[in-house]
């Protein structure tokens, strides 16, 4: 069968003695500079926000950007440990270095970061921001929710060249063999897919939405479009994304990525609902 072949790419950019420049660490970092700088452009198109100015001032927003950043990696690792390997809680503790003890739970170079957990570390994060400085919650995570496709994308592609989170056996013509799977096997490239839905699809419908519709004047909306349509593209390129192998089997053919996206179209679906049960913001 022909397959696309894979175009290895070095997953380390620079490497100078022990330290190591990542394709994964600038893929969050180009995630939050572009996000933050999209996030300010919002922030400056006054037609967007109605009768009220936007949620938050643009040196707001740069200082947020530092809890954000917080969030997402403390988020992300922490529910990597508990929804994936708990065991590296109480596993003994490694070195680093081999001079400096360190807990392999808090060893996120070695990999293992949970989108699901970095949302929950960015959602307390900015609600705890929001509280301390007299901000709208929900109108302010409005604003994350848009950029937040950006650095799905750019995770999702960082994903693809570490030749991690693979996909399914496959017969397709763009089946590619990664050269981390043991099998060797013609598999989906299920991370472009997830670059492509949860990425760009996202990212332009929610851009549509929030600049050809009041969509930003009813708080909370966008934040129900990203949480619905990140779990629904989620939920599909499941099928076609090589189960997690320390998880159990789950019946009905569910995954632990459904299974925790499931709750976010929900709560999606609910803050839509709820946000356009109100009156929009008049310009």
């Amino acid at each position: 069968m022909t397959t696309l072949p894979y175009p290895e790419i070095d997953p380390v950019l620079v490497q100078i003695g022990p330290f190591a420049v990542r394709w994964y660490a600038l893929a969050y970092i180009a995630g939050i500079v572009l996000g933050w700088r999209y996030i300010v452009r919002l922030i400056r198109a006054e037609r967007l926000w109605g009768d009220k100015p936007a949620p938050a001032t643009t040196a707001q927003v740069e200082d947020l950007v530092g809890w954000i950043t917080l969030g997402i990696i403390g988020g992300g690792r922490l529910g990597y440990v508990l929804f994936y390997e708990p065991h590296l809680i109480t596993d003994p503790w490694i070195k680093l270095f081999d001079t400096v003890p360190f807990p392999p739970a808090l060893a996120i170079w070695n990999g293992g970061m949970s989108f699901h957990g970095g949302l929950l570390g960015v959602t307390l994060a900015g609600f705890f921001y929001a509280r301390k400085n007299n901000l709208e919650p929900l109108r302010l995570g409005d604003l994350f929710a848009c950029a937040a496709p950006i650095g799905l994308f750019f995770g999702r592609i960082a994903n693809f060249i570490n030749a991690e989170l693979y996909g399914r056996s496959a017969e397709v013509p763009w089946a590619m063999v990664f050269p981390t799977d043991p099998l060797q096997v013609p598999r989906h490239p299920s991370q472009l897919y997830e670059a492509s839905l949860e990425g760009l699809v996202l990212f332009g419908v929610l851009g549509w939405l929030a600049w050809r519709t009041e969509l930003l004047k009813k708080p909370g909306a966008a934040i129900g479009v990203f949480l619905a349509g990140y779990g629904l593209a989620r939920s599909f390129v499941e099928n076609f994304r090589q189960p997690d192998v320390q998880m159990p089997d789950f019946p009905l053919g569910l995954t632990m990525g459904m299974l925790l996206s499931f709750p976010m179209v929900a709560l999606g679906g609910w803050l839509v609902w709820r946000a356009f049960k109100q009156e929009p913001r008049t310009a």
